[in-house]
């Protein structure tokens, strides 16, 4: 029967298409979103990079998480602004696995360098002596280039399978990016390897990170509620708010979508969530991680003098 049918060379990304009056206002909103969001972070990029003050392991890791928000966003923007201003938003095979590849590494590596974030904001407040021990530059240089490997490595797994499947049409994704719910639902072979895989990488990045992110910040918390000073209290909370946000915002956008078996996707809610995690988050954590802090809002006057009245 397999060989009777015609395999899909090309998909069409639905986008917003069953909402014709709003996407106007929707490609204003995601154009402002992506320039905003590629700007902070490629600022983020260039105060610590630029700056030798910044060199520090919370600045390092920081580093990366803009550099994963920068392909996040770019993974998908274009397409998907193209589509908002075209009445079909057609990409080739190969252009669909490319981008479910950059986009589920990138989107991968953000969650787990959150949990290496939580590690260093515990090590730096529960074992502030034993610190620069702890998070040695050269360890600092493994965890990065670690979240790196392993998230390319089981990227590269899921798109290798998703490359074995056949697609004989629908060719129609109910999302406007390529994304693996979706495409395995259109998939006229079996896809209960994939599947399988699936639970597997949920269980990983959704439920073991989170717990580890939830115990980091049960000893930080337990650890400052032990501080006698008010103003140490207050320093060491200011020093994890900013990424305790960021956690609770990634975290209930990927719950959201995710954490729910295939056979249960459902279209609007996996758009929505898909908003959250790769506009309005790589939007939102330059501003949340530089608002409060003085070090890099110095280290972005000395680079734009201009800055400074």
């Amino acid at each position: 029967a397999m060989r009777n049918q015609t395999l899909v060379t090309e998909f069409v990304l639905q986008g917003f298409s069953e909402h014709p009056q709003y996407q106007l206002l929707l490609f204003i909103c995601f154009l402002s979103l992506y320039c905003v969001a590629l700007s902070g972070n490629v600022l983020i990029i260039l105060a610590i990079t630029c700056n030798p003050g910044l060199h520090t392991p919370m600045y390092f890791f920081l580093f990366n998480l803009a550099t994963m928000d920068v392909i996040c966003t770019s993974s998908i923007m274009p397409k998907a602004l193209k589509g908002l201003v075209s009445k079909r938003n057609p990409i080739s095979y190969g252009g669909c696995m490319t981008q479910l590849y950059f986009l589920t590494w990138s989107a991968s590596s953000e969650l787990l360098l959150l949990t290496v974030m939580a590690y260093d904001r515990y090590a730096a407040i529960c074992h502030p002596l034993h610190y620069s021990t702890m998070m040695s530059k050269a360890f600092c240089g493994v965890l990065a280039a670690g979240v790196w490997a392993l998230c390319a490595f089981n990227t590269a797994i899921h798109t290798g399978l998703m490359t074995r499947l056949n697609f004989c049409g629908p060719n129609v994704i109910t999302h406007f990016f390529c994304e693996v719910p979706p495409l395995l639902l259109l998939s006229c072979s079996s896809t209960y390897v994939n599947s399988v895989m699936i639970v597997l990488a949920d269980a990983f990045y959704g439920i073991l990170n989170f717990l580890m992110t939830i115990v980091s910040y049960g000893f930080i918390i337990s650890s400052i509620l032990k501080m006698r000073t008010s103003e140490g209290k207050q320093k060491a909370f200011s020093t994890c708010s900013s990424h305790l946000t960021v956690v609770c915002m990634y975290y209930t956008a990927v719950f959201y979508a995710y954490i729910s078996p295939v056979s249960s996707y459902n279209a609007e809610k996996s758009k929505l969530a898909g908003v959250l995690y790769t506009m309005l988050s790589p939007t939102l954590n330059p501003l949340i991680y530089t608002l409060r802090n003085k070090e890099v809002k110095a280290a972005l006057r000395k680079i734009f003098p201009f800055l400074r009245n």
